[in-house]
């Protein structure tokens, strides 16, 4: 009797291959986008710092960003929570939904960028 566990092991080799590609590609993108969030936050805060309204802001604490800052700390966090998901997430188990996380992982990822930027 054929059950939900050896039904992957029965596609024909080439399927199997670009399951297991597409596996490799959702988890290299996943890491690259946890390794990148902190490098984004940084390089993104130092072209705000180096812009004239940044540094006053910094200097005087005048003109500052209007982007609340719980909403840049939300960004971060979902972009962080949504990568150790896409790890943690089954390689063979709902693959399209996987996707789906990290595409959301990126998008959080990108949003912070923007709305710091949106600062400067």
């Amino acid at each position: 009797m054929l059950d939900g566990m050896t039904a992957p092991s029965r596609l024909p080799a080439a399927q199997l291959s670009h399951a297991r590609l597409s596996a490799r590609a959702l988890t290299a993108g996943s890491v690259a986008g946890l390794a990148l969030l902190l490098p984004t936050v940084a390089l993104a805060w130092a072209v705000v710092l180096a812009s004239g309204r940044g540094s006053h802001c910094l200097t005087y604490g005048e003109q500052c960003s209007r982007v609340p800052g719980d909403a840049l700390w939300a960004c971060f966090w979902a972009a962080a929570a949504l990568g150790v998901l896409a790890l943690a997430w089954p390689r063979t188990r709902w693959a399209p939904a996987r996707c789906g996380v990290v595409a959301l992982q990126w998008g959080a990822q990108l949003t912070l960028g923007a709305l710091i930027l949106a600062g400067a």
